[in-house]
């Protein structure tokens, strides 16, 4: 009995939502663990304004889980500093062709809608918010 409790508590936890601890912004943005969820309709107004972080990324990509938690660390600590966001690559095909997306995962830091810094692959922590530093100058 102990065996099928256990094994009921973790099928449980495994299948509970990643994203339940999203919320909505004041523009009606989803946001999960402090990182802005893109989608086509929302990705020019987003990126227009400020330092914008754009993870492009799909669910199939190995690497691009990998760097997740790093994106969601960055969100976390960067405070004013920039946007963080996340955009999925298979759910918006206008927005990750107009920058000719050829590997996953991509990073875009946007300032005020212009491309900055384009890295590709799995990047570390520091390099990314240094990056982001620059663009405060």
């Amino acid at each position: 009995m102990k065996t099928i409790v256990y094994s009921l508590f973790i099928s449980l936890i495994l299948w509970t939502p990643a994203n339940i601890s999203g919320h909505k912004n004041r523009e009606g943005q989803n946001i999960v663990n402090n990182v802005l969820i893109l989608t086509d309709d929302n990705f020019e107004k987003t990126i227009k304004d400020g330092i914008v972080l754009v993870d492009f990324w799909a669910t199939w990509c190995g690497p691009c889980r990998i760097l997740a938690p790093t994106i969601e660390e960055i969100a976390s600590e960067i405070g004013n500093k920039a946007k963080i966001a996340k955009m999925d690559v298979d759910k918006n095909i206008i927005s990750s062709n107009k920058y000719n997306l050829m590997y996953l995962p991509t990073i875009i830091i946007f300032k005020n809608g212009k491309p900055e810094y384009r890295y590709v692959g799995v990047q570390n922590k520091e390099t990314l918010v240094n990056a982001i530093d620059l663009l405060q100058k």
